[in-house]
């Protein structure tokens, strides 16, 4: 499975985007299963946000959404923070 994080805005603006392949990892099925809880309540077009906060676009195999501070989930916190951090 590869997923995709892209986060915009922000105070500085700065865009920053990364991506994780599942394949050959260990806890695949956890980031797998991660993935799947945390497209369930994202929307298909940009949402609102609060001023300097951070949106996010994650695309898992092809299926994209969209979501923003304040209003992500933990398994939407939990999955962009893994891809930011581990993710290429």
């Amino acid at each position: 499975m590869r997923i995709a994080i892209t986060r915009t805005g922000g105070f500085a603006g700065i865009e920053r985007r990364a991506e994780l392949d599942t394949s050959g990892r260990p806890d695949a099925t956890h980031v797998e299963a991660l993935a799947h809880r945390a497209l369930a309540p994202g929307r298909d077009a940009p949402v609102r946000g609060v001023p300097d906060g951070f949106h996010y676009e994650i695309t898992v195999d092809g299926r994209r959404i969209h979501c923003a501070d304040p209003h992500l989930t933990h398994e939407q916190r939990e999955l962009i923070r893994l891809v930011l951090k581990e993710g290429a």
